[in-house]
């Protein structure tokens, strides 16, 4: 637990924007700008101030306390957020490449940097946020992954979009999806089919879990080169 708190810890004193980087660990761990200020005992507005850059940059004082107030917090309700976190410190599968953004991107924005067509739950997508992207290989985890591990394909936390790679119709990643949620309670934010050239053939099953789940479902066919490309400047 100490390496996950130097971990945050580090990611906000090194951060472009560390209020933006607090203020994205908070809502990661869900817990509200006043139920933060009431643990550490200062006004909700000192927090505000702080993700608003309207205060100077945190200190490491501020910051530690800040990052165990989080993790305090989350295990006081049970530690559900610090067990995924801790996840991440376990060896990666070759079967995914897990990326992580410094603050929150809407959706949509998100969507059209990868030049995505959303083919379901669009005005979900409109209200979504998220985190990171997590690159799929979609046969070896389909195949090789058991579905206990699915929750390390979510990083630091599911608000992320899973793009899975080489999908001919979108079924199988969509049931995996469904599946996975019975054995992790957790599911992804936004959902990308990398491969189809045509949105009007994906299979209609796969569009029918996602819009079950409420999951904004996209098409996309750029090059994975471009992509990250796209995405680079946004990440940690």
């Amino acid at each position: 637990m100490e390496k996950l708190a130097v971990t945050i810890a580090g990611e906000i004193t090194l951060s472009k924007d560390p209020g933006g980087s607090m203020k994205k660990w908070r809502e990661i761990f869900g817990i509200s700008q006043i139920e933060l200020a009431e643990h550490l005992r200062v006004s909700s507005s000192t927090i505000s101030d702080y993700e608003g850059g309207r205060r100077k940059s945190p200190g490491i004082g501020v910051i530690s306390r800040f990052v165990n107030a989080l993790i305090e917090i989350d295990m006081q309700r049970g530690g559900k957020v610090v067990k995924q976190l801790m996840k991440d410190f376990e060896p990666g599968e070759e079967a995914f490449d897990i990326h992580e953004f410094y603050g929150a991107m809407k959706a949509t924005e998100f969507a059209k940097k990868i030049k995505a067509t959303c083919i379901a739950n669009q005005a979900r997508l409109k209200e979504t946020f998220i985190y990171g992207y997590t690159l799929i290989d979609s046969l070896k985890v389909i195949i090789e992954v058991p579905v206990h591990e699915y929750m390390h394909l979510f990083g630091r936390t599911p608000e992320r979009a899973l793009i899975f790679q080489k999908v001919v119709n979108g079924r199988s990643p969509m049931i995996a999806i469904k599946i996975g949620r019975f054995s992790t309670d957790m599911k992804p934010a936004v959902v990308v089919l990398h491969g189809p050239n045509d949105p009007n053939k994906v299979d209609s099953i796969a569009i029918k879990i996602a819009e079950s789940e409420r999951i904004p479902l996209l098409v996309c066919n750029t090059p994975i080169n471009e992509i990250k490309q796209a995405l680079k400047g946004f990440e940690i």
